[in-house]
Parts: C-alpha cells; sequence; structure tokens
C-alpha cells in the first residue's frame, strides 16, 4: 500500500471509531437537517404516479439496510453495493418517497454498526445525511415522469445515475472541506473507486427492477450477490488491515533501531533526530508526493544506522581520519543497506535512499557514484539535510560552523554536491526562521573553508 492510500485509510478507520468534535457536530447536524427539509419537500410536492404500499417499503428499507452494511473495500476506503437495492426503489417505489425511506436504512445501517462496535454511537444520529446521494436521482425521475420501469427509458435512468453520482461527489467533497480540511485530491482516488462500484451494480439493479414489475418484491432475488461481495471483501478487508499493520510494524522498527544507534553512539542518536525535522520540513516545502516524503523521513531516521558496524574509534575519532580510517568510515551506507535488505519489505526500499545518502549531485559520491537524477530525490534531501545539520552542530573534531555560513556553504554548493531543488528549499526555509539573514547571506558568497570532510 502507498503512503497517501495508508494514510487515507488510517484517518478513515480513526474517524469511524471516536466521536464526533464539535465541528463535526454542527456539520452534520446542518446537513442532516438540509437533506430532511429536501427531502420532506420533494415528498409533499411532487406527486408519485402510484401510491406507496407500507410493507413493500418496509422491506426494501430492510434490504437496504441490510446490504448497506456490506462493505466492498478497495485501495483507500470502501464501497458500499446498495444500487442492487437503491434502483429498484426508485424504479418500484414513488420516487419522490425513496429519499426519505433511504435515510431511515442509512440510520438502521449505522445504529446496527455502532451497537457491534463498528462505529462510534454518537454517528448514528447524523447519518441522515449521508442520504444525500438519493436526491438527485430521484428529482430526475420526478422530472421525466414516473413510469412503469421499461428499457425504452434508458437514457432517463443512466441521467438519474449522473445525477447520482456528481450529486454524492459534490457533497462528499464539501463536507470532506468543511469539516476536517481535506483537499478534493486527497479524496479523488476513494470517490473513483465508489464511483466504479456504483456504475458496475447499477445495470444488475436495473434488471433487477426490470424482473420485478409486477412483483416487486421479487427484485431482491439479488441480495445474495451482496453477500458474495462480502466474502470477498472480508479478504480484502483482512488483507489491507494486515498491510496497515505490517506499515506501523515497518516504522517501529526502524525507531527500534534508530534507538539502537543512539545507545551505540550518543551524537549520531542526536544528530540523527534532528536530520529528519528538517528532511520532513524539505519535502513538504517541495511538495512531493507521500511516497517521497515518507521514504526521506524514514532514510533520515536511518541514514547512519550502517554506523553500527564502523568501530568506535573511527566514529569519535578527535583528529582527521586517514585513507584507510576514511573508507571504512564510506561502507556505513552500503551496511546499512544490507542491514535494511535483511528486515525486507518497505524497509528494503528504505535502504536504497540509506545507500544514496552520501552520493553527489556531480557523481562524484559514494559507494555507486550517482549523478544527477540518478540519486532517489528523499536521498538528495537526506544529503542536504544531513550536510547542514553535521556543518551546524558540535563535532568532536570541530566546532557548529554560525548558520550564515553553512547556508553559504550550502549555495556554493549547489549543483555540484547538492541537488539545486533541495537547497533552494532548505535555504528558503532556514531564511525564513531567520529572516534578518537576507541582506547578509547572498547566492555569491564567497566559498568558505571547512575542515577537511571526515565523518559520513
Amino acid at each position: 500500500m502507498d503512503a497517501g492510500a495508508e494514510r487515507l485509510l488510517e484517518e478513515s478507520l480513526e474517524r469511524r471509531h471516536r466521536g464526533l468534535d464539535h465541528r463535526e457536530r454542527v456539520g452534520n447536524a446542518v446537513l442532516a437537517a438540509g437533506f430532511v427539509a429536501v427531502a420532506a419537500l420533494i415528498a409533499l410536492l411532487a406527486n408519485g404516479s402510484h401510491g406507496v404500499a407500507p410493507g413493500l417499503a418496509v422491506v426494501f428499507v430492510a434490504a437496504y439496510a441490510l446490504v448497506g452494511a456490506v462493505e466492498v473495500w478497495g485501495d483507500t476506503g470502501n464501497a458500499v453495493p446498495t444500487q442492487i437495492v437503491f434502483v429498484p426503489m426508485l424504479l418500484l417505489l414513488p420516487a419522490p418517497y425513496v429519499p426519505l425511506l433511504i435515510a431511515v436504512a442509512i440510520v438502521l445501517t449505522s445504529a446496527g454498526q455502532a451497537l457491534r462496535g463498528g462505529a462510534a454511537l454518537g454517528r448514528s444520529a447524523f447519518a441522515v445525511g449521508d442520504a444525500w446521494f438519493s436526491v438527485a436521482p430521484a428529482l430526475v425521475l420526478v422530472a421525466f415522469g414516473e413510469g412503469r420501469p421499461s428499457l425504452d427509458q434508458w437514457w432517463v435512468y443512466a441521467l438519474a445515475l449522473a445525477a447520482q453520482l456528481l450529486g454524492d461527489g459534490l457533497v462528499t467533497l464539501g463536507r470532506a472541506r468543511l469539516l476536517y480540511g481535506m483537499p478534493a485530491r486527497a479524496l479523488l482516488r476513494d470517490l473513483r473507486m465508489v464511483y466504479r462500484v456504483d456504475a458496475l451494480l447499477f445495470p444488475v439493479g436495473l434488471l433487477a427492477a426490470l424482473a420485478g414489475v409486477d412483483a416487486p418484491a421479487a427484485s431482491l432475488l439479488v441480495l445474495p450477490l451482496a453477500y458474495l461481495l462480502l466474502s470477498f471483501s472480508r479478504e480484502r478487508e483482512a488483507s489491507m488491515r494486515k498491510s496497515l499493520e505490517l506499515g506501523r510494524a515497518y516504522r517501529g522498527t526502524a525507531l527500534l533501531l534508530r534507538d539502537l544507534l543512539e545507545e551505540d553512539d550518543e551524537y549520531t542518536g542526536r544528530h540523527t533526530e534532528d536530520v529528519v525535522g528538517l528532511t520532513v520540513s524539505v519535502a513538504e516545502r517541495m511538495g512531493l508526493d507521500e511516497d517521497t516524503r515518507r521514504a526521506a523521513e524514514l532514510g533520515a531516521l536511518l541514514h547512519d544506522i550502517g554506523k553500527i558496524a564502523v568501530p568506535d574509534e573511527i566514529i569519535n575519532k578527535p583528529g582527521p581520519l586517514n585513507d584507510e580510517e576514511w573508507e571504512i568510515m564510506k561502507t556505513h551506507t552500503v551496511e546499512g543497506e544490507r542491514m535494511l535488505a535483511q528486515v525486507g519489505g518497505l524497509l528494503a526500499h528504505i535502504g536504497t535512499v540509506v545507500r544514496a545518502s552520501h552520493e553527489r549531485w556531480d557523481g562524484g559520491g559514494y559507494p555507486d557514484g550517482l549523478a544527477g537524477e540518478q540519486i532517489p530525490l528523499a536521498a538528495c534531501i537526506v544529503s542536504a539535510c544531513d550536510a547542514f545539520n553535521a556543518m551546524t552542530t558540535d563535532r568532536s573534531y570541530r566546532k557548529a560552523l554560525a548558520l550564515s555560513v553553512a547556508v553559504a556553504e550550502l549555495r556554493k554548493n549547489s549543483g555540484t554536491q547538492f541537488c539545486p531543488a533541495v537547497v533552494e528549499a532548505l535555504v528558503s526555509l532556514v531564511l525564513e526562521a531567520e529572516p534578518e539573514w537576507e541582506l547578509t547571506v547572498a547566492p555569491e558568497a564567497a566559498p568558505v573553508a571547512l575542515p577537511a570532510p571526515r565523518q559520513a
């Protein structure tokens, strides 16, 4: 599972099991009240072509509530196969009353999930607002006149489906933006999955409605399909939950390795924490995708893990390293990759970032002499942040440099040692924190004489 999907799924599961905060309660209450007002107005003002059979309405509501509890899991969330009941309800019951009946069914589903511990009970009271998707297709059928379901009216049904998807998308995106501050792009993958399920099951629901023209209850013979989908979905859900747990395990392993490194060398551990924070900020400033941000964060966390294999007398040597010692020091990136490859999975991928964390933009780095875009972007970020932190902290062989000197060094080596885009983002963060440097630190600052490199 990629980082974006993992985050969205975790947030979705977390929201489901926690209570509503004040903002959510107010927003969902407004949404629910608005739906009730609109649905009631449609039922009062629009005359259905035939009366409501209470028994049939109860049967459909119960069937919808049952199917609504079936979750079809996708990459970032889940959908429900309710189209197989919703479409027959639209075509076999008076369309103006269907939104209200759908709201009742959704509340029943939500209450049942809460009682089983699958969701917070407080959310059930506001579940009415989830029925907004039913308003637009009901209005389409009312506008074009209800009648006996027929394939001759396929274009009306297609228009109703389009109205359903559009209306549902607008409400979902609006609610996510207003209540959770989530941008539309963050939900597009989830919406595509929901739309795919709705669109693929729409013909099944339509065929069920056509088959139930003379005996409406017969349209519910498609309900076993929901059970079949449930069987497949449970396997998918178990797989996705295991993926989430595995992701947490990898992160826990990374933190454990970091702790081992700190125990082995206190300075390196503190240095790693600082590099992680700076790396995350730079990746966010660059607007990178979540996979790259995760790789950069974990790469920063583990970029020095291979130093566990380097003798302490080399790590803590107060003077310059000789050629032999320097060659041993440079093996720490390869050792780090080897250690993470043994863990496997996500951390094996992070191992490529660790291995490349001391490559240079001009190809003069180690261990593979990669250059330019051959170097993983996450590794480029780690490299620049690592160097900046090393320059601005006390080391065993020299005192920390002034921040203005470190910034000038970054700029001097942009395009040679460091990726220019990373330097631009990193320097902008530093100058943003210390704006008074803007006049004293110029891009053409004179080269700074630094001590000869002696630690990776």
